[in-house]
């Protein structure tokens, strides 16, 4: 499920966690039960991409945000959901 759904428009969005959605600036596995915590990452950016595909194939626009983007580059992610609404 989106974070955030404007059905009106057709838009989702979701703000990505770096650890849970495998970012690859911040990303990384935990050394501890290893081989679980990379089999449950990779399923959720297969999920993610998935999900992605689906709401597309649907006459949804999808915009995926990074978690630190929203606190590093706060303007940008606003304007990419703007750029969204208005499209």
């Amino acid at each position: 499920r989106p974070d955030f759904a404007f059905p009106k428009n057709r838009v989702a969005i979701f703000v990505d966690g770096c650890f849970w959605h495998s970012c690859p600036k911040h990303s990384n596995v935990p050394s501890h039960n290893r081989l679980f915590w990379r089999k449950k990452l990779d399923g959720n950016k297969a999920r993610d991409v998935l999900v992605s595909m689906e709401l597309r194939q649907q006459g949804w626009r999808v915009v995926r945000i990074w978690e630190h983007d929203l606190v590093k580059k706060p303007q940008s992610a606003l304007r990419r959901v703007q750029h969204a609404l208005v499209r």
